[in-house]
């Protein structure tokens, strides 16, 4: 039996919620990499990671999600990328206690492969440095995230199966009148046949809409292959009041979809964008809940 296999035994697992909005209200500034904190704020940073996991989440992420050589050279931090990832690791390690599993976030360089504004050797190279700072500090296992490109998503994968830890592979589906295509035009059925195929220990859908469009885009991806399903999405869409980008979503809106979210096949649920640690408390009520 694999590791992911063991997690799973009680699943779904409650993940975390998410990172850069709640950074954001520690004080982050805009335009600032999130990642950078790791070194300038870890307190700040253990803070998020902490609330999540006294909140009930069974696995928190690490805040390393734009710490790639792409994003970090153009910053010109290149020299700071294996600092930043293994601090992030270790600060979500400590945070965790024994109580949670970590797993490493690893997101798309933000450079489009199909225009040539990065290269297929470029985005493989960086991906591979990022996962092998991540695996030397100890992360239980690796999530690439908010991917819209199947290719790039793959070279993640491919470099990311290196380390020789599960990995998981989620997309960003935001696009088309359901909101069921990534920006790339990609299906969740697309989705799970090319990482199945390509050797992701999981696969799953985070960001891009509300909770209330995952439930139809989990269930095709559980129907279209056999691997677990990482769900985590946003509290609604991001909407500007005065001035400040706030999210609409109540806690107990968002856990009220979880019965849905189990029945079709989610292995793990969360949050992204606009959740807090209250998401993943109601999360944990709804589940116990469920279970009673």
């Amino acid at each position: 039996m694999s590791a992911l296999d063991k997690w799973l035994a009680q699943s779904p697992l409650i993940t975390d919620g998410a990172w850069g909005t709640q950074l954001q209200a520690l004080g982050l500034e805009p335009g600032t990499i999130p990642d950078t904190w790791n070194l300038s704020h870890p307190d700040r940073v253990e803070s998020v990671a902490r609330a999540y996991v006294e909140a009930g989440s069974q696995v928190i992420l690490t805040n390393t999600f734009r710490a790639n050589a792409v994003t970090l050279g153009e910053a010109g931090l290149g020299d700071q990328l294996d600092a930043i990832n293994r601090a992030g690791v270790e600060i979500s390690k400590r945070a965790a206690v024994g109580r949670a599993l970590v797993f490493a976030s690893i997101g798309p360089t933000g450079k489009m492969l199909m225009t040539g504004e990065v290269t297929p050797e470029a985005a493989l190279e960086a991906f591979g440095a990022q996962a092998a700072s991540l695996a030397a500090a100890g992360a239980d296992a690796l999530l690439v995230e908010t991917m819209s490109d199947i290719e790039e998503g793959k070279l993640a994968l491919q470099a990311a199966r290196t380390t020789g830890l599960p990995v998981i592979v989620s997309f960003a589906f935001d696009s088309g009148k359901n909101k069921d295509r990534t920006m790339m035009g990609a299906t969740p059925e697309m989705v799970a046949r090319e990482m199945e195929a390509a050797g992701a220990d999981a696969v799953g859908a985070n960001c891009g809409a509300g909770i209330e469009c995952f439930v139809n885009v989990c269930k095709r991806l559980r129907a279209t292959c056999p691997l677990p399903v990482w769900i985590k999405a946003n509290a609604g869409l991001p909407e500007i009041k005065a001035g400040a980008i706030t999210y609409s979503t109540s806690a107990e809106f968002f856990a009220s979809h979880f019965p849905a979210l189990a029945e079709a096949g989610a292995s793990f649920v969360g949050g992204c964008c606009g959740t807090t640690p209250e998401f993943i408390r109601a999360l944990v009520r709804t589940r116990s809940g469920a279970c009673a």
